[in-house]
């Protein structure tokens, strides 16, 4: 991978929870462009290492790097770069349910870009277009399926415009018909070529998508690769027993 290509670069990350370390010296890279897959049994790291990379935890070790600016530098300005660059949905939805899904998403546009309401509203428009939801623009969170709600909350992070998108087991709340339809928008992404790290446990959707994998295991990167190679030639037999629990 070229230098100048990594849009995400994780090295040697440490993370403790008091006398717990969660993450044992933790690295990869991520190339514009990659959709990378973070798998591994609960309790491995996976999500604390994605809060890490969106700023929401602090490290105790080594460094990240999101967009060539380095992740928990002090001072307002860098926090805002970060929100700029990186979107993040969770397994919760996280859609205030006072408001109707145009405001869910314009608010963030018109209260922090300080854009217009007009151009809100077009924007608003044009990402529930590519999730498949103009139809909703005007229903509240309460009249939508939970797979809508999170599309929703993914349109809602496009809105911003991110360098990067973050997903967090956001189909681990769904059953398998709405997980089906937000798996169909994370595809449709990837192929539009939007820098993705996801933590799932969609094995299916990691080999057709992710073209690099992550397997996590006790804190660390337990093994790392080209997804194809990665499931057709497991180099421990953690990885081998994991992929074998979970197909």
């Amino acid at each position: 991978m070229p230098e100048d290509d990594a849009v995400v670069r994780v090295q040697g990350v440490i993370k403790e929870f008091g006398p717990l370390r969660v993450l044992d010296g933790v690295g990869f890279e991520v190339a514009r462009g990659q959709t990378v897959a973070i798998v591994g049994r609960s309790g491995s790291g996976k999500s604390t290492l994605l809060r890490c990379i969106a700023g929401l935890e602090s490290i105790q070790g080594g460094n990240i790097e999101v967009c060539g600016n380095a992740v928990g530098r002090p001072g307002s300005a860098a926090r805002a770069q970060l929100r700029r660059d990186v979107g993040m949905v969770f397994q919760s939805y996280n859609l205030f349910p006072h408001l109707n899904v145009e405001r869910n998403i314009t608010l963030a546009l018109t209260l922090v870009k300080k854009e217009s309401k007009a151009a809100a509203r077009q924007k608003a428009a044009e990402v529930l277009r590519l999730v498949g939801l103009t139809d909703k623009l005007l229903a509240y969170p309460e009249q939508l399926s939970g797979g809508q709600q999170q599309r929703v909350a993914i349109a809602r992070s496009l809105a911003l415009s991110p360098q990067i998108m973050l997903f967090d087991e956001v189909t681990s709340a769904l059953d398998p018909e709405l997980t089906a339809e937000v798996l169909a928008v994370m595809e449709d992404l990837a192929r539009r070529g939007m820098t993705m790290i996801t933590v799932t446990h969609e094995m299916g959707f990691a080999r057709r998508v992710a073209s690099l994998l992550v397997f996590m295991h006790q804190g660390k990167v337990w093994e790392i690769g080209p997804t194809a190679e990665l499931f057709a030639n497991p180099k421990t037999a953690e990885f081998a027993q994991f992929i074998g629990s979970e197909l």
